[in-house]
């Protein structure tokens, strides 16, 4: 109950002054707006992009999950005018991890803009068919993903894939990938890539080499290979060799080679290395992946055209874990709004709390109540007495004889009955035939109105220790749910593989959320209780100086 008020409140802040958004469609209730950056904070692009397929990372930061068909069947992609709807397949839909997958066909990616958008609709448990596409079926001939849980691997370009079993790896760049040991894989092409001296090809694909890993050919079509030598990557074709970079173990790192007019480009990781003269083979060859190489490959692409800088780096910064190019924000139906949507982003940190987060914050809440409601009746309690002491002490010490006023007038006020005690205690004795009081008289008087005082204070004290529970336990209790919320995060991104910052970022920033409660409770505990310390601090030091005033003031009156 107390998650749907503060999910309600947050979404109530976020409708306020925003004018709707376009929705596609009013039966899906969910959507993800992705935007690729292609302006200098995001991806600076040489040049425009026209028909090119990027992959779409969703995870629990971006997309509800819990809205969606377990399957991922009611995911619709829609471009940007949030009409035309795109072609798109799912590689990887896992709802118990929160991960997906989706490769997209776009017609267009403009250069230096940031409305590049794309919308993932989910949440409609009356969708029909599902509205997955070939996205690899025209302009490539061959696609690996290696997603696939056992058996051959699948060509998603539509060609046979391999002929036996290879091993994989469940968790790699993109999703799975392929996990060799020195031995290599062959894939049948049958004709998909033909070669020839005037033809053009752009092969891409993601490498991470085990630590120790030696020599190897990456890839190998013909006579064409990519070969990792002595950590440094080479493409060797047409009698030349093209050098590049290095290519690091244990790190995903990303190889191109494009051909066309007779000149060959080698890229790592999106930057132009080796170039040369060249001339393609006229041939019709295989692929052959990872001859020698002990690591992961992921994500290989072959096209029989040649795609120049924008489109390599294009495929780097989209493929690539960590990327400032794509920017993700989940939307509900009715609370999107603007260009670059309005859901807020404590809308986003309290979806993706985990259960202990949300128990943490709770009793943090209940405590912030108690601390709030102690303050308010405190400052209250200390205004009256100080207004009503300030009136009394004023006609106390303006009055020759020792009885005045009424009790009504000084309603509230400590020093009111502290005088009410100490005239009782002179009335008694003077009713016991003691008309003049001696020095043991006066110091029992003033014994019985010290002890008043000290019921006083303790009346005035009474609960400022739940400030000082709120001050001390409210930080420690959010680092706790911190903590752990961290634990968690981590142990599912470990149980999933995923280890881009986008799959991570949600959950830590909303275990911090725990932290930022603990000390959403403790600054006001802490500035209240010390204001109110001070105020309690001189109210009991007039009432001390007020029993000394009215001993002095009986023994003038009635001492000896």
């Amino acid at each position: 109950m107390i998650r749907q008020l503060l999910m309600s409140l947050v979404a109530g802040a976020a409708l306020v002054g925003t004018p709707a958004h376009a929705w596609w469609n009013d039966d899906w209730s969910e959507r993800a707006r992705i935007v690729l950056d292609t302006t200098d904070k995001g991806l600076a692009l040489p040049s425009a992009q026209n028909d090119v397929v990027v992959p779409l990372r969703l995870h629990s930061g971006n997309f509800d999950f819990a809205a969606a068909a377990p399957d991922g069947a009611d995911l619709r992609v829609i471009g940007p005018d949030d009409k035309t709807p795109l072609p798109f397949e799912i590689e990887r839909f896992d709802t118990v991890n929160e991960l997906a997958l989706v490769w997209v066909r776009l017609g267009a990616v403009a250069q230096g803009s940031d409305k590049n958008v794309v919308h993932v609709y989910a949440g409609n448990a009356k969708a029909a068919a599902d509205a997955r596409a070939p996205v690899f079926a025209q302009g490539f001939a061959s696609v690996l993903h290696f997603s696939e849980t056992d058996g051959p691997l699948k060509d998603a370009a539509g060609g046979p894939g391999s002929n036996g079993s290879v091993t994989r790896e469940a968790n790699g760049l993109l999703a799975g990938a392929l996990r060799l040991a020195g031995e290599p894989v062959e894939v049948p092409l049958q004709g998909r890539l033909k070669l020839a001296a005037g033809g053009a090809l752009t092969a891409s694909m993601w490498v991470r080499p085990d630590p120790g890993a030696g020599p190897a050919t990456l890839l190998a079509l013909g006579p064409l290979k990519l070969v990792r030598a002595v950590d440094e990557v080479e493409a060797q074709l047409d009698g030349k060799k093209l050098s590049a970079a290095a290519m690091p173990a244990s790190a995903w790192t990303h190889v191109a080679l494009t051909v066309a007019g007779g000149k060959a480009t080698l890229y790592i990781n999106g930057k132009a290395g080796g170039q040369a003269d060249v001339l393609l083979p006229d041939a019709t060859p295989n692929l052959v992946l990872g001859q020698g190489l002990q690591g992961l490959i992921d994500e290989v692409q072959l096209l029989p055209v040649a795609r120049d800088e924008g489109w390599v780096r294009l495929a780097h910064a989209a493929q690539g874990a960590d990327s400032g190019f794509v920017r993700a924000q989940k939307e509900s139906q009715g609370s999107a709004g603007g260009e670059e949507g309005s859901t807020s982003y404590f809308g986003v940190l309290l979806k993706n709390l985990t259960t202990d987060a949300w128990v943490v914050i709770v009793i943090l809440l209940v405590m912030f109540a108690i601390a709030a409601w102690v303050m308010v009746s405190k400052a209250m309690l200390v205004a009256k007495i100080d207004r009503s002491n300030d009136l009394f002490i004023e006609k106390f010490r303006a009055s020759t004889t020792p009885e005045f006023g009424n009790d009504e007038e000084f309603q509230g006020s400590s020093l009111w009955r502290l005088y009410q005690i100490g005239t009782r205690e002179v009335a008694k004795r003077r009713t016991q035939g003691i008309e003049t009081l001696s020095g043991a008289n006066l110091d029992a008087i003033k014994a019985t109105l010290d002890a008043t005082l000290v019921r006083e204070n303790h009346t005035l004290n009474a609960r400022m220790v739940l400030l000082t529970i709120a001050i001390s336990g409210g930080p420690f209790l959010g680092l706790l749910g911190t903590v752990v919320g961290v634990m968690i995060t981590f142990a599912a991104i470990a149980a999933a593989g995923d280890v881009n910052v986008n799959a991570i970022a949600p959950g830590i920033a909303a275990a911090l959320l725990a932290t930022v409660a603990g000390l959403g409770v403790a600054i006001p505990a802490l500035f209240g209780y010390n204001w109110l310390a001070s105020r309690i601090k001189n109210i009991s030091a007039d009432m001390q100086i007020f029993v000394d005033e009215f001993v002095t003031r009986a023994a003038e009156l009635h001492g000896a």
